[in-house]
């Protein structure tokens, strides 16, 4: 079983009242419970949903602009009233957009409850130019804090929580510690979350994981920047950027100069949210798996965790990063989408006893 830790009674009858899930056995499946095997095997072996969405460019204060895209159809039996219906901002991954298996699936759970949902896809990921020489990272906040509120002005009446997938989750955990109770979110559910970025850099320079993972995700950003080189190149050494062989080197030599960090330590700390947990003021459930190569399971703040009524841990042994397959053939929805499909609808559904929580 995985282990639910919280500082609050409340918050851990309501879970268990109205998210099953938590109390159940997790059973990875048996041919690739290895965390690795997990990780590296989830994007080919869950199907990706047939999913529609309407794209939306807005605009940034720096003159940039931030692409959304957005489930919502007008046939809905469940929400028949558009300006009512619960809504979900999804934050997805360090390089991922709309498209991931993972966010499909999480708005196809969505569509079932009858939900509204919005992608909120990081600067020149999805297929739109930079304007100006900025991207995203972790730490920096301005964007999401953009996104949020031309949502909640768009759909005043509408409830709205968030979903943050690994780096996803940790800049909306960045926020909500930033924010406190100003924010006009509910709750939010994070996975995968790499809650102290130097444990993870760490982790994922050790040999083995720097060839299956690291290598892989350095390219895939040096890819993004070569994209958007012409805009780049106005303020950064690409060619420089472009010979970095590990995501700590690509920080280094990019991300912390873009966000003006005199150093890459000032960066990852300020990038950490497991320091930060004591500052969140809505309710927040987090899914982890202890064997995951990306967070490692010494680094998640269990302590921290029990001094906050408001967070949640759900701790499983395995599942990987953003695997957590189970049965024996894994292709349609994972422990992870059943874990965000309970908890989202038991924040809409159940809201007043939330709020007691």
């Amino acid at each position: 079983k995985p282990q639910l830790i919280t500082g609050a009674t409340r918050l851990s009858q309501f879970l268990q009242r109205y998210c099953p899930v938590v109390t159940e056995t997790y059973y990875p499946t048996f041919w690739c419970w290895e965390a690795r095997v997990q990780t590296l095997l989830r994007p080919f072996i869950t199907t990706k949903p047939c999913v529609e969405y309407r794209n939306e460019l807005i605009k940034t204060a720096d003159g940039g602009h931030i692409s959304l895209d957005w489930n919502d159809s007008d046939v809905n039996a469940l929400y028949p009233i558009s300006t009512t219906r619960p809504t979900i901002l999804i934050l997805p991954g360090l390089t991922g957009t709309s498209k991931e298996s993972y966010i499909l699936h999480m708005v196809q759970q969505s569509e079932i409850l009858g939900y509204r949902c919005v992608v909120f896809n990081n600067r020149g990921v999805s297929g739109e130019k930079l304007l100006t020489p900025r991207t995203y990272c972790a730490a920096n906040t301005e964007d999401l804090e953009t996104v949020i509120s031309h949502v909640q002005k768009t759909f005043v009446e509408a409830p709205l929580m968030a979903a943050g997938v690994s780096m996803g989750g940790m800049l909306l955990l960045n926020y909500l510690s930033k924010t406190g109770q100003q924010t006009p979110l509910k709750a939010a559910v994070v996975f995968s979350v790499g809650w102290d970025v130097f444990e993870c850099t760490a982790s994922l320079e050790k040999p083995l994981n720097w060839i299956l993972f690291n290598y892989y995700l350095t390219n895939c950003l040096q890819a993004s920047v070569n994209r958007h080189r012409h805009i780049l190149e106005k303020v950064f050494d690409i060619d420089y950027v472009l010979k970095a062989k590990t995501i700590r080197e690509f920080d280094e030599r990019f991300t912390s100069l873009m966000f003006g960090y005199k150093t890459i330590a000032d960066y990852y700390r300020d990038a950490s949210p497991h320091h930060k947990l004591k500052s969140i003021e809505i309710p927040v459930l987090c899914l982890n798996a202890l064997d995951d190569v990306f967070s490692p399971g010494h680094a998640i703040p269990t302590q921290s965790a029990k001094q906050n009524p408001k967070v949640a841990l759900l701790l499983t042994a395995h599942g990987g990063h953003i695997g957590f397959l189970e049965g024996i053939f894994p292709r349609w929805a994972t422990y992870m989408d059943r874990v965000f499909k309970q908890f989202i609808q038991a924040v809409f559904e159940h809201k007043d006893e939330l709020k007691n929580t």
